[in-house]
């Protein structure tokens, strides 16, 4: 089985036992906690798709850490001034692993 989950403006597919990236969640570290904004269930019978989401349908996961992502380092330099200007930024992210899909 399935879903598509969409959170922090994303959409993921996940099954049971994937260990996703997500942005930022506001969830302590070992904690449990569900998705509700699922959008599609399916399995290899059939698949419900939701307009928006799939009512009744959630996916539970349980945090593994909070973490945060690869630096991603831009460079901006203005011509004729000779200016320039390094930056860099890393993106808080939680890892969780997903341990169960239910539709009703």
């Amino acid at each position: 089985m399935f879903a598509i989950i969409r959170t922090g403006g994303k959409q993921y597919r996940v099954q049971e036992g994937d260990h996703i990236n997500v942005e930022l969640l506001d969830v302590e570290e070992g904690a449990e906690f569900t998705f509700d904004d699922v959008l599609l269930v399916g399995n290899d019978a059939d698949t419900t798709v939701g307009s928006p989401t799939v009512a009744g349908a959630s996916v539970s996961a349980r945090v593994e850490k909070q973490t945060r992502g690869p630096k991603v380092t831009f460079f901006e330099f203005k011509n004729k001034t000779r200016q320039s200007r390094k930056k860099g930024h890393r993106q808080h992210e939680t890892r969780v692993v997903i341990t169960g899909i239910s539709a009703k």
